[in-house]
């Protein structure tokens, strides 16, 4: 709020002071072209006061626009570019402002340290419950696989149908352990681009606060500017009343300066001409610069279709968080771009306001000159308050991608419950495979025991039972909580 109501207040104060400024200020007329006054009818201080004002002013504008241009230099065009050099840990320039951030970071990491405490007991009893329902699960695959071998008549054949369970079981072992590494390997890179986005959040914030900081020495500069205003409108009341004996003599030099001004009216008129297409001109690079970025978004949605299946969920919310970072790149840069814009403008109504104030003397009866240049005044108002729009409007595009950060965070941890899942469905296997490696050492012995110490172990893959027997046992397995 506090940095919508400074943007706000500046062209509203940008207007104040020109409007003031210009219905006051009569402007120094050329030399040559106006006869001597007499020296006891203008006050001796009045050029000195002026003198200083327009250096004090200039000062003012230099200072800002130099803080300006080291804000852009050091958090928006080395974002753009990737030019700038990079600190260790993902810190930027400025130590006090990066104390601030890891400030921030340190009370989330206490926050969530309070959250993981406070959790642990129903953790505790989470497990136990989660063990019981492995037991019974193991129990009941168990009964289901002795069911299945009594149904067989000969030993050799149990022995046969065991020995099938077990390879089949070691082969979908080492496809979740497969499965496993290649989690482990996408959340990893999960982690680190959360950690890259994380830091350029940060940076944004900083310079968030720093463009605040100058709005507000702006709107300082402006109420100075308005005040010195005030101040020189009663000087020039003053002349003015002096002026006035003299108006009837000058009226024949007022003609010739009324020729000059229309030729300098033509030249103004060329300039703004130039500046406009100018303004054309950046408005399409900005245009084939949106054009080349959405063109790499797609040459990455292009890569990110070639995954599998399995986790297409995972790498279109990696898409998602690519895009949001792209519009807040964009978002920042626009921003920039507009600040500068603005100071175009304030720069050219500064010009407009001295040359008016040039004019003014000799322009005092001709109405139209003044309501041309007010038109104009009125067009780079409506100007400002468009950009102003176009601020709020990214600004609310910023908060929905904040949003949207929130709800990846919270996608992320159900996947990591997902991922302890299927840890629990490897155990489950693992403890299978025993209890059947167990059963087959046991039928060994039996069988030699029944046949003899001179009969051998016939091989497993005799009568061997159906593939569809044994997938029945594994759905049954999957099934069970």
């Amino acid at each position: 709020m506090k940095k919508q109501d400074a943007e706000e207040s500046i062209p509203q104060a940008a207007d104040e002071a020109p409007s003031t400024a210009g219905a006051v200020e009569g402007p120094p007329t050329p030399t040559g072209s106006e006869p001597e006054t007499p020296a006891a009818h203008t006050p001796p201080q009045s050029g000195g006061t002026v003198a200083e004002v327009v250096l004090s002013q200039c000062d003012m504008s230099e200072e800002l626009s130099r803080q300006l241009e080291d804000i852009l230099s050091t958090y928006c065009l080395a974002n753009a570019n990737g030019d700038g050099p990079a600190l260790p840990n993902g810190q930027s320039h400025s130590p006090e402002l990066n104390g601030l951030a890891h400030e921030g970071d340190e009370g989330k990491a206490v926050k969530g340290g309070k959250v993981s405490g406070g959790g642990g007991r129903g953790g505790k009893e989470a497990k136990k419950t989660q063990e019981k329902k492995k037991v019974k699960g193991l129990g009941k695959e168990i009964t289901l696989l002795m069911q299945t071998l009594n149904t067989l008549s000969t030993p050799d054949e149990k022995l046969a149908g065991l020995c099938k369970k077990y390879a089949e079981l070691l082969e979908e072992q080492r496809n979740a352990q497969k499965q496993m590494r290649a989690l482990q390997k996408k959340q990893s890179q999960l982690v680190q681009e959360k950690d890259n986005l994380r830091n350029e959040h940060s940076k944004a914030i900083l310079a968030r606060g720093k463009l605040e900081s100058l709005c507000r020495e702006l709107q300082r500069h402006n109420r100075t500017l308005k005040e010195e205003g005030v101040q020189r409108t009663r000087l020039e009341e003053e002349k003015r009343k002096e002026v006035t004996s003299h108006f009837q003599v000058t009226l024949q030099d007022i003609q010739s300066q009324m020729e000059q001004h229309n030729e300098r009216n033509a030249s103004l008129r060329q300039e703004n001409t130039v500046l406009a297409d100018k303004l054309n001109k950046l408005y399409q690079q900005y245009k084939l610069r949106e054009e080349h970025i959405d063109k790499v978004v797609k040459h990455k949605e292009l890569q990110q279709q070639l995954v599998d299946a399995k986790l297409h969920q995972a790498h279109e919310l990696l898409k998602q968080s690519e895009e949001r970072h792209d519009r807040e790149k964009d978002f920042s840069q626009r921003r920039c771009e507009l600040m500068k814009q603005q100071e175009v403008h304030l720069i050219a109504l500064s010009l407009y306001t001295e040359k008016f104030e040039e004019f003014q003397t000799t322009l005092a009866k001709s109405n139209e000159v003044f309501t041309t240049f007010k038109q104009e005044m009125e067009k780079m108002t409506k100007k400002i308050k468009k950009l102003e729009k176009e601020t709020t409007m990214y600004r609310s595009r910023w908060e929905s991608s904040n949003k949207a950060l929130l709800e990846m965070s919270e996608e992320k941890t159900v996947r990591d419950r997902d991922f302890e899942g299927l840890q629990g469905k490897v155990q489950r296997l693992e403890k299978l495979r025993r209890a059947l490696k167990v059963e087959r050492n046991e039928l060994s012995k039996k069988v030699q025991s029944l046949g003899g110490p001179d009969e051998a172990v016939p091989p497993a893959h005799a009568d061997s039972p159906s593939p569809s027997f044994l997938i029945a046992i594994y759905q049954q397995h999957s099934s069970s909580p």
